[in-house]
């Protein structure tokens, strides 16, 4: 398995519509939790600490386009609470001593 980046970037109506999506985007990730197949995850928040405006997801597949799948199979991104996204490959550099 292969480590991969997604950040997703909020909409306009990302706040409002966050809500009622949260639940099945989480219940998406805890699936891949539970298989170890998740390093990070969570909100990217404003300069206020508070306000979201988007995700961080580092996390593991077998190639890009399983990536991909996952990505756009994620509630956030099927019912538009992103407006867009962008997935990298990852190499983890740090800490050391980590695959």
């Amino acid at each position: 398995m292969s480590l991969f980046v997604m950040v997703g970037k909020n909409g306009e109506d990302a706040v409002a519509k966050r809500g009622a999506v949260r639940p099945r985007h989480l219940e998406h990730l805890k699936a891949l939790d539970r298989e170890g197949r998740i390093a990070r995850a969570g909100p990217l928040l404003e300069a206020d600490g508070t306000t979201p405006c988007g995700s961080l997801v580092v996390f593991e597949a077998e190639n890009f386009d399983a990536a991909r799948s996952l990505v756009e199979s994620d509630p956030y991104v099927v019912d538009g609470v992103f407006a867009s996204y962008d997935l990298h490959a990852f190499t983890r550099v740090l800490p050391e001593g980590q695959a």
